[in-house]
């Protein structure tokens, strides 16, 4: 595995961030090749990369390097898709846990709770069933939550951005699905800052912008089920505000590129689309992508979904985007 080494102090170039949620990856993250055995496509130039009879059972079973370069690539290619898995909720949690460990995550960093879920899920608090027929019955979550154009489908988003520590890393696996439709769509970030003049990155780069999931608190009031307001994966995610002010251009630690971190527009750019098949799974770079449901179907559509959360978002203003990293044009 890659080795992480901790950060002791912020230099005058780094902005944003909070010592208790400080990433402990000082330098970006040197993939080891060991995934390179394994047959894949790239299905963007910048973004998506699908594997081969690569199962998230093997990961967790063989020698730890598969686990830091999964972590490294998924950062650099924003998601990766591995088709047809025989993984259960717990190994996802496992390899979730792996994952961020892996790619240097603050030690007080865990699994995401999500606020509306309910306490006591057979499955565990950390994961989130998202399901279209329970928004259906409009009943209560009991652990689950709603994959309605609301949520999922409203728009580019990034996971749980509205804590002050956010998701690095999110999985997903989709277990039942509709003949057609429902597939989810993902943007590059890094791509969005790389088409960025010189002013208006400079111009971005000295912005913070306000993120709130305020609509959490109508809808928990409306199913009448408490808000997880206890620690919600960090001990600075916590509270009823759900609210958090970020940099609008963050750099990723693992790979050292920055990103645009916003959760609206930008919609226009290179993006990779997932038509599911049953049992797939994504894994994906919460810092740097965003992801969006298409809701065009009617048969049942559900699976399980497990977040990470990572560093609290800081900008290096030493750090490089992802085309001057690479070398192109």
């Amino acid at each position: 595995m890659p080795s992480v080494q901790c950060i002791d102090s912020l230099g005058a170039d780094i902005r944003g961030g909070n010592v208790i949620a400080r990433t402990r990856c000082l330098r970006p993250m040197i993939n080891t090749g060991s995934l390179e055995k394994y047959k894949y496509q790239d299905l963007t130039p910048v973004i998506g990369r699908e594997f081969e009879g690569l199962q998230v059972t093997e990961i967790l079973n063989r020698e730890e390097n598969l686990v830091g370069d999964l972590a490294v690539t998924v950062s650099e290619r924003g998601v990766v898709f591995l088709r047809d898995q025989d993984v259960s909720p717990q190994q996802m949690k496992d390899l979730m846990e792996r994952i961020t460990q892996a790619a240097g995550c603050p030690e007080s960093s865990g699994l995401h709770v999500h606020p509306l879920t309910e306490a006591g899920s057979e499955l565990g608090d950390q994961i989130s069933v998202i399901s279209s027929e329970k928004q259906k019955k409009g009943g209560g979550l009991t652990h689950q939550l709603s994959d309605v154009s609301r949520f999922a489908s409203a728009g580019w988003h990034a996971d749980i951005t509205f804590e002050p520590v956010p998701s690095d890393y999110a999985m997903l696996k989709i277990h039942t699905l509709p003949a057609t439709g429902g597939d989810t769509l993902w943007a590059s970030g890094y791509e969005i800052y790389d088409r960025l003049s010189p002013k208006m990155r400079e111009f971005l780069e000295s912005l913070t912008a306000t993120h709130e999931a305020r609509f959490f608190l109508e809808e928990a009031e409306r199913l009448g089920n408490p808000l997880r307001d206890g620690i919600r994966g960090s001990p600075l995610n916590r509270g009823s505000s759900l609210e958090a002010v970020h940099p609008v251009i963050r750099t990723n630690p693992v790979t050292g590129w920055k990103s645009v971190f916003v959760n609206k527009g930008f919609t226009r750019r290179i993006n990779v689309r997932f038509k599911w098949k049953k049992n797939d799974l994504a894994i994906w770079d919460n810092r740097s992508t965003w992801h969006c449901a298409t809701y065009d179907y009617e048969a049942a559509r559900a699976g399980d979904r497990v977040c990470s959360l990572g560093e609290a978002p800081y900008l290096d203003l030493k750090s490089l985007s992802r085309r001057e990293a690479l070398g192109v044009n």
